[in-house]
């Protein structure tokens, strides 16, 4: 038996218009949010907990999450595609390129080139999948006034783009504060669904909430919204299968002698809800960059070098061919 497909969230069994309205004050605009919706966060808008209990399983039924077979989830992942981040070797070392429905995160020192993959990606996803793209937008939150037009002109000449044709599909969103940051993700859901959106990114992830939250004694509630916001994210990028992309600050751990001592920020919370971890370092001081692979679901670790250029990002390769 086919399940019925629910397109509005008032066509959901048991949402009037009242419902409807204070489900969309808690940023749930689509069925497919709704999906990946809690119980908990649904009583919330004054519903009572089988009734929340109704709706999400009438989303999750509409939206096709159910339990599968191990053999099946083979044929369900093949709609998992990779973004391109326009090095080849950088795109091997993450087995193809960035995976949608997953959090890849980068983290490095100030200059390593985050906020330039991060600009590069924004471009790369409105090409066409057979060239490496996702053919859709992008969804920018912008924590540390990174963003800048000019670079994301220059990118898209390089690659034979119109400039501003793809600066109309990159969606921009300050964030000024960690709860405004907060409450722009949890009601992203909606502008993702109208504007095609297939990559949404975060830089830097924990810049406000570095600032914000200082001493062991607000160390906990910080985590614990860091860890929420971040599960809002992986469930929007599996609800569009889009890419999610954050870039994360790093300190340096004092109590490391040997090795490298620079750790990113977010401790265990971060380390755990990010798929893909990537650590980015200068070589020098030339646009040469060494990243690294720390930690995936299933590629062994290991590194790449690639160079950032005014055309974005490049391989190394590529300058001793010319």
């Amino acid at each position: 038996m086919t399940e019925k497909k629910y397109l509005r969230i008032e066509d959901l069994p048991g949402v009037g218009p009242s419902i409807a309205n204070r489900l969309r004050e808690l940023g749930f605009h689509t069925v497919e949010s709704l999906a990946m919706a809690t119980v908990r966060e649904l009583t919330q808008a004054g519903i009572g907990e089988k009734k929340a209990f109704q709706i999400i399983n009438a989303a999750r039924a509409s939206s096709s999450l159910s339990f599968i077979r191990a053999d099946e989830l083979i044929v369900k992942r093949q709609n998992i595609l990779k973004l391109t981040t326009g090095s080849r070797k950088l795109d091997a070392l993450l087995g193809g390129g960035i995976e949608t429905q997953s959090i890849t995160e980068f983290y490095g020192e100030y200059g390593s080139g985050k906020s330039q993959i991060a600009h590069q990606l924004c471009v790369n996803v409105q090409l066409p999948v057979e060239e490496g793209g996702l053919d859709g937008g992008a969804l920018y939150i912008d924590t540390e006034n990174t963003f800048r037009v000019e670079r994301i002109s220059q990118m898209a000449r390089h690659m034979g783009l119109d400039p501003e044709d793809v600066l109309k599909h990159i969606i921009l969103a300050e964030a000024y504060t960690s709860d405004h940051q907060i409450f722009l993700l949890e009601n992203a859901d909606e502008v993702i669904k109208e504007n095609n959106i297939r990559l949404i990114v975060i830089d830097s992830l924990t810049s406000h909430f570095r600032s914000e939250y200082i001493g062991r004694e607000s160390l906990a509630e910080r985590q614990q919204k860091l860890n929420q916001h971040m599960h809002k994210l992986i469930r929007l990028a599996r609800a569009f299968n889009a890419a999610a992309v954050v870039t994360n600050q790093v300190m340096s751990s004092p109590d490391v002698f040997f090795g490298d001592s620079i750790r990113p920020i977010g401790g265990h919370i971060v380390a755990h809800t990010s798929h893909t971890r990537i650590y980015l370092r200068k070589a020098g001081r030339g646009p040469v960059r060494i990243a690294r692979l720390v930690s995936s679901p299933y590629l062994p670790e290991g590194e790449c070098i690639f160079r950032i250029t005014e055309n974005g990002i490049e391989d190394v390769e590529e300058e001793k061919e010319r």
